[in-house]
């Protein structure tokens, strides 16, 4: 296991290159120009020739990269071009915004998921099919598209609850309680969001995977000696299920996290996604760059934590 966990490593590590050199190389050779669109349409050849040597965007490709590089190994991102605050510093502050919208629709989107699946897995025909059509429905949605939907209905027509930010104008004159309370009610629509994708995804999944196993001899043999019907559901047909699901989740991680991008977008929720959408749009390199970064080693996490997880629920794996 050790071995094979070794070489996903080392494998990860050069997915993580092999994207970092292509984002960098897209970046630079994309139409525009990040010194003139700093400097304005008003500026001179000279001024922009200057801004460039200054951001050392007149050197050499490669020359740039190698720079960018040396420093991002040592945790130095750079300086954004746009708002001249460090990178890093940027992200450490949208990171657990983007991290709280993740995590919570990642948990509830399986949760439900796998409730739906359960609930599939023992109930007729008829019912099977109708949940099947909903959850590959639901999987099919864009996210930007049925963000907007959701905007339209719970915030323009039945104002029932707030569509952009993390907070109120007035959270800081609000008690702790209160002031909780209205983080909840603005993240309530964006992990709506991104949950509904994510139960289509995870009950389909899971469904397959259950009704693969439910016909397996073991779970004969479990209802031949008299276990409660719960039990044979829960503890030998969901757990024995569980390996594909698992790596599923592990999976879906880098995913989630790209879909949030767009998510954070149209709720102007602080994350990771709005500053990488507001840096696309100013060209504004080291930030583009580092939130790439991110999401590639994100890759490469997901990937090792569902080996890790199936092998956890699969014991036979532990030794391959």
């Amino acid at each position: 296991m050790f071995l094979r966990l070794l070489t996903r490593l080392s494998a990860g590590l050069a997915v993580i290159l092999g994207i970092v050199v292509l984002t960098f190389v897209l970046l630079h050779i994309a139409p525009g120009d990040p010194a003139r669109q700093l400097a304005g349409p008003a500026a001179s050849a000279q001024q922009i020739a200057a801004l460039n040597q200054q951001l050392g965007l007149d050197r050499p490709l490669h020359e740039q990269f190698v720079i960018w590089i040396s420093r991002a190994v040592r945790g130095d991102w750079g300086v954004s071009l746009t708002t001249g605050r460090p990178v890093g510093e940027m992200l450490r502050r949208a990171w657990p915004w983007t991290a709280l919208l993740v995590a919570s629709s990642l948990l509830l989107s399986y949760a439900i998921g796998i409730g739906v699946a359960l609930w599939q897995a023992v109930s007729r025909r008829r019912l099977d099919t109708g949940l099947s059509i909903v959850s590959v429905a639901l999987a099919a949605m864009p996210a930007y598209w049925l963000g907007i939907i959701l905007v339209w209905v719970f915030t323009y027509e039945l104002n029932a609850l707030p569509a952009f930010g993390a907070a109120g104008l007035d959270a800081d004159f609000l008690s702790p309680g209160a002031r909780l309370a209205d983080h909840v009610r603005h993240l309530l629509l964006p992990v709506t969001t991104l949950t509904l994708i994510g139960v289509g995804g995870a009950a389909r999944f899971a469904r397959g995977a259950l009704m693969d196993t439910r016909h397996a001899l073991f779970l004969l043999a479990a209802r031949a000696r008299g276990l409660p019907a719960w039990r044979v559901l829960v503890r030998h047909l969901l757990l024995n299920a569980l390996g594909p699901v698992v790596t599923l989740l592990g999976l879906s991680l880098p995913a989630l996290f790209s879909g949030a991008v767009f998510v954070e977008g149209i709720f102007a929720w602080p994350g990771v996604g709005r500053v990488l959408i507001d840096a696309v749009a100013g060209r504004d390199y080291p930030v583009v760059m580092a939130a790439a970064t991110v999401s590639a080693i994100l890759v490469v996490i997901g990937n090792l934590l569902a080996d890790l997880l199936h092998a956890a629920v699969d014991p036979r794996l532990r030794h391959v």
